[in-house]
């Protein structure tokens, strides 16, 4: 059993280290690639793994079932932030996307769902999130400079301690909402809309809604396995999961993209 303190630091020092990674990502790739490594569950799963050492594997699936329900909810954040940023300052878009966030994740959560039918609403939710969001360009390496970093990390932190306190106490369909919560998807985007405009928060976006295919298939496999494989086991594949789906994407989009291109070569 992991002490309650011990388990509360170790989750708040991996927001800490995900919002550095992804800034450091965007000094020199451009916002695009640091909202993918935002979008990737870098911080929730470390955190599942920690709750399977915990709990029993029944409960840490139902939870995970739930996170992955609440999916369409935090795609909904990520658009209406996209969108209202167009006109709004951040702590208005913020405040829209929150409330959207959880007008979509209250029914979601309350709403009892089977695996097959959490995936599918989820990977539905991407592909519709992937074509609501505004178009951007490819983007640059960025300044981030260390004071706005450590601003980045505190609010994060703040934000991922009250999320936290409230899934340890929480039923499991709240405390599967409170673990969808996007946490880099809600802090990233503040400061790149005050400090670098819309353009760069839209590839931000965009980019976040990439590595959810990550996060996405992370939660898919994991309930899927658990009441099938040992703990161990079911993580391990989940993570595999999360990690070569991406990839896979990227490679299914070249072989597209040069499919294309000779097409129209052809036609000439």
């Amino acid at each position: 059993m992991i002490p309650t303190e011990a388990l509360l630091a170790a989750k708040l020092m991996l927001v800490a280290a995900s919002m550095w990674g992804a800034s450091l990502l965007a000094r020199r790739y451009g916002h695009a690639v640091s909202g993918a490594m935002a979008g990737l569950p870098v911080i929730v799963g470390p955190i599942m793994a920690m709750l399977l050492v915990d709990l029993p594997a029944e409960r840490v699936r139902a939870i995970a079932l739930a996170t992955l329900a609440c999916e369409p909810a935090l795609l909904v954040h990520i658009v209406v932030f996209a969108h209202a940023a167009r006109r709004l300052t951040w702590p208005a878009c913020s405040l829209l996307a929150t409330l959207a966030y959880m007008l979509a994740a209250t029914p979601l959560a309350r709403l009892g769902w089977s695996a097959a039918a959490a995936s599918a609403i989820a990977l539905a939710a991407l592909v519709v999130a992937a074509r609501a969001l505004p178009f951007s360009g490819s983007g640059a390496a960025v300044p981030v400079p260390r004071s706005e970093l450590a601003w980045r990390i505190g609010v994060a932190l703040v934000i991922a301690g009250s999320v936290m306190w409230g899934a340890d106490r929480l039923p499991v369909a709240l405390a599967g909402a409170l673990l969808a919560v996007p946490i880099t998807g809600s802090v990233l985007p503040c400061f790149t809309l005050r400090l670098h405009g819309l353009e760069a928060t839209v590839r931000l976006m965009s980019g976040f809604v990439r590595g959810q295919v990550g996060f996405v298939a992370f939660f898919i496999a994991l309930v899927a396995l658990l009441p099938l494989a040992p703990k161990a086991l079911a993580f391990g594949a989940a993570v595999a999961a999360a990690v070569s789906s991406p990839l896979l994407l990227g490679w299914m989009e070249r072989r597209l993209l040069r499919s294309g291109t000779r097409g129209d070569s052809g036609a000439v």
